[in-house]
């Protein structure tokens, strides 16, 4: 965005114009959704008081919509009682307490920008980023509770487009809905190398597009913070899209590709228990929306409510389809989940997700072992399975961790489980006769300091930021490296879209597209202005 460019919307002018003509082809208020969005991100920001915001736009919205279930100063003098739900946590805010006195003190970690595309997701001012975030505070979210987010290390992902297939296999989106995103960038120069950027839904902890919505289908999950929508309440006004600064909604314009009949079908040949439509209250949050309704990354609240198993609590599909293990999800506020133990250490973490799945069984070891010697040379060399260089590793995992063995307080957490694996395997190294401890066999792995250790063969982020931090949404997917500049240009990745094919739950397959424009002739909200 340009220096003159006076939009509200971080995206800048093009982007609002597009949204203002998308809002002139519904039968909604163009002039109150924008107005309304632009408040919303004021309130975001400190600016303007969540019991204003409601207030001002009341009569409004009952002349638009014929209701209003956003509350007002009224209803919050009514119902001080109310303690669950979108509607209770906004009444919190009206008495001046709780949220609004929160975000005061909650430190803002990344430079916002006003650029359109993706340099509006990065550091505004092109300053160096803040080195070392190993040891990075999150005061994001509710730190009293569950939280569900993600800890992404740009780094890390080779651009393979898998998590957007799983995306779209899973929840049966229609050709050209991605509810996530892959985007290489340049930041410009002969010198410049090519990164890329992961764009899911942010699940915001004070969403704007939450505020603006009058039926409160856009709402947030007490649970667990997760941003969802009902698709039974949605009217399709698409007041949330424009004030989301992120650009991640989706309008279905006709009829899904994929049945309701045929979704249910699948969840019972996959043995689900549930739908993978209705969560734990009953209201219809995930899969694919219906005609006339928003839709966007909702994070699988199915699986966070145990339709799927227990043992797919505290993941994704994206996470799982995810070979480098650049996407973590898990309780942004527990550090034994993935997402936060990645994020305390990244080194550490980038080190356990490279053995998740290959710590050498003890049991199968201990044959092999049986006849050897208990110096290192003897041990390496008796069995195939192991290396001078595995055993480093997993020393240098152990001597840096804290409470290793204990898992997350929700959900399952495949960085803990291999700290397990390792445990076993140098407990068992240890019965076998190798002193682990001994300066001289840690000299001669070369663990001086463990973590400078972990660091030189994995290598450390060199920034970590939130987008657009500094609007005060709070976001709880947190990046690690490659943060895009203020003057980052989308480029081609290394596979393209049109090469990744899913299959949905009538078997048949269909193809990633870049923009659902080229599927229909009316493009999606979502898709309009910036190339995604």
């Amino acid at each position: 965005m340009s220096a003159d460019d006076e939009s509200f919307h971080p995206l800048g002018s093009e982007w609002e114009g597009e949204l203002e003509s998308m809002l002139d082809e519904t039968e909604y208020d163009t002039d109150l959704g924008l107005e309304m969005a632009k408040d919303a991100m004021r309130v975001t920001k400190g600016e303007l008081s969540e019991a204003e915001f409601h207030e001002k736009y009341h009569e409004d919205v009952m002349a638009e919509f014929g209701e209003d279930q956003r509350p007002t100063q009224e209803a919050f003098e009514e119902a001080q009682a109310v303690e669950e739900g979108t509607f209770s946590r906004m009444l919190e805010k009206f008495d001046g307490d709780g949220e609004e006195g929160r975000r005061d003190v909650m430190k803002k970690m990344g430079a916002g920008a006003a650029f359109l595309g993706l340099g509006a997701w990065g550091a505004a001012d092109g300053s160096d980023p803040e080195p070392n975030v190993a040891a990075a505070e999150d005061d994001h979210g509710d730190d009293d509770g569950l939280q569900w987010g993600m800890t992404i290390d740009l780094e890390q992902c080779d651009g393979c487009l898998s998590c957007m297939q799983a995306c779209g296999m899973e929840n049966n989106l229609d050709q050209g809905v991605n509810w996530m995103y892959v985007l290489d960038y340049e930041d410009g120069g002969p010198d410049t190398s090519q990164n890329r950027l992961v764009r899911p839904c942010q699940h915001c902890t004070d969403a704007p597009c939450e505020k603006v919505c009058p039926t409160t289908a856009r709402h947030t999950r007490d649970s667990d913070g997760l941003v969802l929508t009902d698709y039974d309440v949605c009217i399709g006004c698409r007041y949330c899209q424009v004030a989301c600064p992120y650009g991640v909604n989706y309008f279905q314009w006709d009829e899904p590709d994929i049945s309701t009949d045929e979704i249910a079908a699948q969840a019972e040949r996959e043995g689900m228990n549930g739908d993978h439509m209705t969560d734990e209250r009953g209201r219809w949050v995930d899969s694919r929306a219906p005609r006339g309704v928003m839709s966007k990354c909702t994070m699988c609240p199915t699986r966070q409510d145990g339709h799927m198993g227990d043992e797919k609590r505290g993941t994704t599909a994206c996470e799982d389809a995810c070979d480098p293990g650049a996407i973590q999800f898990g309780d942004v506020n527990d550090e034994r989940s993935d997402a936060g133990m990645y994020k305390k250490n990244p080194s550490r973490g980038r080190a356990l997700w490279g053995l998740h799945g290959d710590v050498p069984d003890p049991d199968a070891l201990a044959e092999e072992l049986s006849d050897s010697d208990d110096d290192l040379e003897s041990i390496v060399e008796a069995s195939e399975e192991l290396d001078e260089d595995l055993i480093a590793r997993a020393i240098a995992i152990e001597m840096t961790g804290e409470e290793m063995g204990e898992g997350p307080e929700h959900g399952t957490s495949n960085l803990a489980e291999t700290e397990r694996d390792i445990l076993e395997f140098l407990e068992f190294l240890s019965d076998q006769g190798l002193d682990l401890e001994d300066e001289e066999l840690l000299d001669e792995l070369g663990i001086s300091d463990p973590q400078d250790y972990l660091e030189a063969q994995e290598g450390n982020p060199e920034s970590n930021f939130n987008l657009l931090d500094d609007i005060g949404t709070n976001p709880n997917v947190q990046y690690l490296g490659n943060e895009p500049g203020p003057h980052a240009e989308q480029v081609e990745g290394p596979v393209a879209y049109e090469d990744v094919i899913y299959p949905r739950a009538d078997e048949e397959t269909v193809n990633l597209v870049d923009k659902r424009q080229e599927v229909l002739n009316e493009g999606t909200v979502g898709d309009a202005g910036v190339s995604l």
